[in-house]
């Protein structure tokens, strides 16, 4: 009996133990311990080095790789976020939504790994989330980046940090001409591929397909998702795209001469034409200096290299990475797009933007009251954010394309202003994160997060955002069918036809 009960005992315990994710696991460097969750069905392993740090010599230079460790690193809690100004809640963004307020580093370039597998043998596919933040801040440690509840629905999530602002996006000709490639700045977007890399050369050990990679983010992340797409070193690195409202089909990159004016002007506040005195700075007193120049200054760069040509130019002429896409926006995107004007406003601004098409323009976005102009604001808002140059990019791919608009209205938080759904409000409930966000949430709130959560999953597995439990999400084509996300989701074909005809028209 004794006998008996003690192999079933041990028969509980193997089974326990092949039950857990893998806690220990070999990287390129070196040896790497996460922790598990609370039922030890996920793994996480953060402030895992994919870069050597971009300090001293290495400032504004493409990174390099990770310098190798001998033993086991414990990674147990988020590294550094980027060098930005501190981090606080502000408008609608509470802090779930800001970087923690310390510790700010030049030496941030870590990710984070989710994985619920139980061996490296499972080939998951793997999602990379990129954060936004206008390329001036941000951070992997977002609240509502963590990536547990998708990581149990069978897939790996990996969150990155790349560098912001002037550490991110600096040209100058001394930069230019050392970097060996005739080109500078986009370092921010190098970071991005650096972890691609490092996803494509490790993400087995954790029990990931390296061929199964799907590239994410929000605003300047979703920009960087687009950026990423146009530039030929992604080639390969990763097989879908989801962008979360941020695109582009404009002149959206700084010609690289441009950029190194900007370079140039820079070091000249310290009364020098040499990057290296710029070198010789502090990082709080770079930041500091570059904060005196006009907002945007730091951006991406059509720079030859990372970005042989605009970005646009890149999408009209095919040739991007034409892979699988979900693309979109959230109706409160508009508010960044400036103040509201009255309706007299609105037409005189017509008349100057475009003065050849302002009526036609005008019968697509009218604006006979000011309540009227209002509504045709908010909408030409959020196509000019997003819509428009996500239906170019839908309409030049080949691979299936998904598009949607977000426009469910997140339960108020009490004695909180209700700004709608508002820019990233949609981010929670696409990554199954609103217990991460201190709301009263009700049924209909996680009814959201369960059918949108489950799209994305679905996009990440398959390249597809549909099941047979779901509304049927066709792709994109040229009936135009937009998917309405709010307390239902329903499929809206030509739901802006008319607009984006105007739109192609003007642009």
């Amino acid at each position: 009996m004794r006998a008996v009960s003690t192999g079933l005992l041990l028969l509980l315990l193997v089974a326990q133990v092949s039950a857990q994710a893998l806690l220990e696991t070999s990287t390129n460097a070196g040896k790497v311990k996460g922790i598990w969750n609370l039922d030890r069905t996920v793994t996480s392993f953060k402030g895992i080095p994919f870069a050597a740090p971009p300090v001293g010599d290495l400032r504004w230079k493409e990174p390099r790789p990770a310098k190798p460790w001998s033993g086991v690193l414990m990674c147990d809690q988020f590294s550094a976020s980027p060098v930005q100004n501190k981090p606080e809640p502000f408008a609608m963004w509470t802090e779930e939504f800001i970087a923690p307020p310390e510790p700010l580093s030049e030496d941030c370039l870590y990710l984070n790994v989710w994985t619920p597998a139980k061996s490296p043998k499972e080939k998951l596919p793997v999602l990379m989330w990129i954060y936004g933040g206008g390329f001036v801040s941000g951070s992997a440690a977002c609240a509502v980046y963590d990536g547990e509840a998708l990581a149990k629905e069978g897939i790996i999530f990996v969150s990155i940090n790349y560098r912001v602002g002037v550490f991110g996006f600096l040209s100058h000709p001394d930069l230019t001409k050392e970097s060996g490639k005739n080109a500078s700045g986009n370092y921010a977007l190098l970071d991005q591929l650096a972890a691609l890399k490092w996803i494509k050369a490790n993400i087995a050990a954790f029990g990931g397909d390296p061929d199964k990679v799907t590239i994410a983010g929000q605003s300047a992340g979703s920009f960087s998702v687009q950026a990423l797409v146009a530039s030929p070193l992604s080639k390969g690195l990763f097989r879908g795209a989801i962008a979360h409202s941020g695109a582009s089909m404009g002149k959206f990159s700084k010609k690289l001469s441009d950029a190194e004016k900007i370079g140039t002007e820079l070091t000249q506040k310290v009364s020098s034409t040499n990057i290296a005195a710029l070198r010789n700075l502090p990082a709080d007193s770079v930041w500091k200096l570059a904060s005196t120049l006009p907002y945007g200054s730091f951006a991406p760069i059509t720079d030859g290299y990372v970005l042989p040509d605009d970005i646009g130019s890149i999408f009209k002429n095919k040739k991007h990475n034409d892979v699988a896409l979900i693309a979109g926006w959230a109706t409160g995107d508009a508010a960044l797009t400036g103040q509201p004007k009255s309706a007299t406003e609105f037409k005189a601004w017509a008349s100057a933007t475009y003065p050849d098409k302002q009526s036609e323009l005008l019968k697509a976005f009218p604006a006979g009251t000011d309540q009227e102009a209002l509504q045709s604001q908010n909408k030409l808002g959020n196509l000019n954010f997003a819509g428009y140059a996500d239906h170019v990019w839908a309409t030049n791919n080949t691979s299936n394309s998904y598009l949607y608009q977000f426009s469910y209205v997140p339960t108020d938080k009490p004695g909180f202003p209700n700004y709608g759904s508002f820019h990233t409000s949609e981010v929670p409930f696409a990554l199954h994160t609103l217990s991460k966000w201190n709301r009263p949430w009700k049924y209909s709130d996680y009814a959201v997060e369960k059918f949108m959560s489950t799209y994305w999953v679905n996009f990440v597995k398959t390249g597809s955002p549909n099941d047979s439990g779901l509304p049927e999400w066709k792709k994109y084509d040229a009936s135009q069918p937009i998917m309405e996300l709010k307390e239902k989701p329903v499929l809206k074909p030509g739901l802006f036809k008319k607009e984006f005809l105007v739109l192609e028209s003007v642009n």
